[in-house]
């Protein structure tokens, strides 16, 4: 592994009582890197602190540029809760994880109607933190890294970026889901009239636009060389743009060829966010399609 560290912020999805939800990750637990994927494994039971409703919700993930991808532990529901109910509606929690080890530290943040006293924790140990229940720009997800533009970005000047609304990933819960949800990034980013075929074609093509050919892999195991290469002859066949969507990531060879062939290699995690992981996917989500 590359022992790069991230700042993480757990997701937050909405509860059916209308309460913002977020797993509250597990402090002073090392992240896992994810080596086999099964759907039963990837779900965690989260409790509603507003309702107590409780309902399963994928399992945050952090996607590292050299390829692995962390599992971040969540909190059990028999544990008790670390905030009343009035500040966890409102709760959010941020993490830090280190891509050698796995080793992260958490942190969340109270809301305005809750005690209004905020915490952090280092594997256990609690010390004062920013009392404003927002996360600080800093605090945000970091996907390329926290070395700085000169290790992560190859160019000397990124593309100016686009100014477009906040993408709303849809959870992927079979193989099915994450080609429909490359597809609603794709539209994110700009691409038109984005179509997914009704069968899988025979050169393994699973979404199509306007100068575009994409491909989706959905196993738990990492992209091969091979699925590189061939997923650039298919755009080049087609005078389109390639871009490629894994949710296992991608061997090292695989990733060292789409950096040379220009291939933007995107990795998805259960709730349908993609995070680039090469220069051109880079360059593709700053400026979009």
């Amino acid at each position: 592994m590359c022992r790069r560290a991230h700042t993480f912020a757990s997701p937050v999805y909405p509860c059916a009582c209308g309460a913002p939800l977020a797993p509250p990750l597990l402090q002073g637990a090392p992240a896992e890197p994810i080596r086999h994927r099964t759907w039963t494994d990837d779900w965690v039971t989260v409790r509603c602190t507003a309702c107590g409703r409780q309902d399963q919700w994928p399992q945050p993930e952090l996607g590292c540029p050299c390829g692995t991808v962390l599992r971040i532990p969540v909190r059990p529901v028999t544990a008790m809760p670390e905030t009343s109910a009035g500040a966890a509606a409102h709760h959010r929690t941020t993490t830090t994880a280190a891509g050698a080890d796995g080793s992260f530290a958490a942190s969340g943040t109270g809301a305005a109607g809750g005690p209004g006293t905020t915490g952090s924790a280092s594997f256990g140990q609690q010390d004062a933190g920013p009392a404003d229940p927002v996360a600080a720009p800093e605090e945000a997800l970091l996907p390329y890294g926290s070395d700085g533009p000169e290790e992560d970005y190859p160019f000397s000047a990124p593309p100016p970026a686009v100014s477009r609304p906040a993408f709303r990933p849809v959870p992927i819960r079979a193989a099915r889901d994450a080609v429909t949800a490359a597809a609603r990034y794709l539209r994110w980013l700009g691409f038109q009239e984005v179509v997914q075929p009704e069968e899988r074609t025979a050169s393994g093509i699973d979404l199509r636009a306007l100068g575009l050919v994409a491909q989706v892999d959905p196993t738990t195991r990492p992209v091969t060389l091979r699925a590189v290469e061939c997923l650039w002859l298919s755009g080049l066949s087609s005078s389109a743009r390639s871009v490629l969507f894994s949710l296992a990531g991608y061997s090292a060879d695989a990733r060292a060829r789409a950096d040379g062939l220009g291939v933007p290699l995107f990795v998805m995690d259960l709730t349908g966010a993609a995070e680039p992981v090469n220069g051109p996917a880079k360059d593709l989500a700053s400026s979009g399609a």
